[in-house]
């Protein structure tokens, strides 16, 4: 029984007759062993982070976060399901035509993908659109500048939770040189979303949302229909929306504590451009109204309420999946200027997820997975000052209006140039490819 969100329960009830194929066998009413409401749980909220019992106090948060832990993605399941009898390639030649050139440039489109392509394109009034150009022009400073030094570590946090992690461990595609292609398209996909137009109907950053969502739904599909290590008693729905929600909204998280630090409690007009920047893309990548917040207050405390009712764990496949994305090498060729590049970056995203996820402990980062030597404080103390004197400089030189435009078009040739080095992502999930980590 659902209070607060009627409309979101009904959407995941909704999920076993619109889609029977996928979740006729799903009961939606079985609580999972991940999820877990019980104080003497431990949870993969940290104590220094947030107090979990107010969290659990609150039946909102808890009733919310319950919900969207079943919520998975319709129009991208539908079309994934078209797996059973077309080729995954198929499936993916039609969806960039669509996103390209429109449903008409599609022979004999299946219903599914115009349901899908319509869901993109339906823009919701909660989300104000005026802003959203003016938010990808802020971020994309930190999206040139910041972004390739510290997405890898950020990247890390998906794997230190066990029932989180393991939809990308069935597939495989986080061990080896996969590890480097996934790490490159996350940083490419939230890259290329800041350049001008990209969001728009058939801009880059469109295209990179709809085959995100695929890949997703490609996933989710194969875990609850070909995989045998899937137990939907303990890990519940695969790819749940409620963890998709912490890669959209990281940012405005960090910025929401930052806000709450200097002590407001709302965004200012730039701010505000950011968030609904940050809100749409989520949009896109099918994240419900009620995953977005837009307020500080409220975005923090929907983290830290994920969290609070997320089973903590962290196994063997765990450790696997972080050791194979912290060895693996992202630059582009083996020359002596990007190894030093990917040395540089690893040690910022080592020393950054130390900070953010482990409290600056660093023998905590080194239980999950996460080696921290004198070698990577003495890049960043020879670095830093290039590089965080850069940001601040461009971070200063935007709120000058003179120096406005052509310090956008520096960081628009920048991301350019990085989207070069990050490689042509493709932004998709193949169950024939698939070698599990597990």
């Amino acid at each position: 029984m659902t209070t607060h969100f009627p409309r979101l329960a009904e959407t995941v009830h909704s999920q076993q007759h619109r889609l029977p194929s996928l979740y006729g066998d799903f009961d939606f009413d079985a609580v999972p062993y991940r999820l877990t409401t019980d104080p003497s749980d431990a949870s993969a909220l940290p104590a220094r982070v947030g107090d979990r019992q107010s969290l659990l106090d609150d039946p909102e948060t808890v009733e919310l976060m319950s919900i969207a832990t079943f919520l998975g993605d319709i129009p991208a399941d539908s079309y994934a399901a078209l797996s059973a009898s077309h080729s995954v390639s198929h499936l993916i030649a039609m969806l960039r035509t669509a996103c390209q050139q429109g449903l008409d440039a599609v022979p004999d489109a299946p219903p599914e993908l115009s349901s899908f392509i319509r869901a993109l394109e339906d823009t919701p009034d909660w989300i104000d659109m005026s802003l959203v150009a003016e938010g990808a022009r802020r971020a994309r400073v930190d999206a040139a500048l910041l972004a390739p030094f510290i997405t890898r570590g950020a990247f890390i946090a998906t794997f230190t939770n066990t029932y989180a992690a393991l939809p990308m461990a069935l597939t495989g595609a986080l061990s080896g040189k996969r590890a480097a292609h996934r790490v490159n398209e996350t940083t490419s996909f939230f890259a290329v979303t800041t350049m001008p137009g990209a969001l728009d109907r058939s801009g880059p950053g469109f295209e990179a949302a709809a085959m995100v969502r695929l890949m997703h739904s490609m996933v989710r599909f194969h875990a609850l229909t070909k995989s045998e290590v899937w137990d939907t008693s303990v890990y519940g729905l695969p790819v749940p929306q409620v963890d998709q929600m912490p890669a959209g909204l990281i940012g405005m998280y960090l910025l929401s504590q930052r806000v709450i630090r200097a002590g407001r409690s709302s965004f200012t007009p730039g701010e505000r451009a950011l968030v609904e920047f940050s809100r749409y893309r989520c949009f896109l990548l099918g994240l419900p109204e009620e995953l977005v917040p837009s307020e500080p207050d409220d975005i923090i405390r929907q983290f830290h309420g994920r969290a609070a009712v997320l089973r903590h764990g962290f196994d063997e496949t765990c450790r696997r999946l972080v050791n194979s994305t912290m060895s693996a090498y992202l630059r582009p060729t083996e020359s002596w200027f990007d190894r030093i590049a990917d040395a540089v970056e690893r040690s910022y995203s080592a020393v950054g997820f130390m900070i953010a996820f482990c409290g600056g402990d660093s023998r905590a980062a080194a239980r999950m997975g996460v080696d921290i030597g004198v070698a990577d404080y003495a890049r960043i103390a020879a670095t830093a000052p290039f590089i965080v004197g850069r940001i601040a400089a461009v971070r200063t030189a935007v709120r000058v209006p003179v120096l406005r435009d052509p310090v956008d078009h520096y960081l628009v040739r920048l991301l350019d140039r990085r989207l070069v080095t990050y490689g042509k992502p493709e932004f998709t999930s193949d169950s024939s490819t698939y070698t599990p980590a597990v």
